[in-house]
Formats: structure tokens, C-alpha cells, sequence
């Protein structure tokens, strides 16, 4: 496993439910829009730094 999948894993164990569920819900599209190749169809600055902000908080 790479670090960041295992630094998600464990973040995904210590936030609350609905925040955790957010968090999966926007992973979960990055994987189809690389999957299916569109990566350059990213969701806005703003919601990438959202989640960067959650992943950095402790």
C-alpha cells in the first residue's frame, strides 16, 4: 500500500462519519476520472483544496 493510501486509510478511522463519507464520495471520482483517462476534467481548485484541508487536519 502507498503512503497516501495508507495515511487515507488511517484518516478515514478518526473523522466522523459524514465527513469520512465526503471524503470517500470525492476519492471515489478522482479513481473514475482516472480510470476512464479525463483527468484533466478535475473538480474546481476549491474542492481539491477542501480535501487536501481535511486530509491535513489532525
Amino acid at each position: 500500500m502507498t503512503a497516501i493510501a495508507e495515511k487515507l486509510d488511517e484518516k478515514l478511522g478518526t473523522w466522523d462519519r459524514e465527513t469520512s463519507a465526503q471524503v470517500e464520495r470525492i476519492v471515489n471520482e478522482i479513481i473514475e476520472f482516472a480510470d476512464g483517462d479525463v483527468l484533466d476534467i478535475l473538480p474546481s481548485r476549491a474542492v481539491t483544496q477542501e480535501v487536501l484541508d481535511l486530509i491535513d487536519e489532525d
